[in-house]
């Protein structure tokens, strides 16, 4: 099976194949849609009826900062 891929505004759509180590290639097109440089740190999301999402952590830092020092009832940083 041929891979495709289809940018469309600021919408991208297309197949990736998984090697033999269970990696795959982030196409050109879309990490440089979405500004993914060598060595940035994705996220990895899963869910068996919905799929999967890879975000990039950046986008979820401020996040994880603010639930972290909830659970450990240390102030938000402001």
């Amino acid at each position: 099976m041929k891979s495709f891929s289809k940018v469309i505004d600021d919408k991208y759509m297309g197949s990736v194949k998984v090697g033999p180590k269970g990696q795959i290639v982030i196409p050109k097109e879309a990490r440089d849609m979405f500004g993914i440089e060598p060595g940035d740190t994705l996220l990895l999301l899963a869910d068996k009826e919905r799929g999967i999402a890879i975000p990039q952590k950046k986008d979820y830092d401020q996040l994880f900062k603010n639930l972290f020092s909830l659970e450990h009832g240390v102030p938000k940083e402001k």
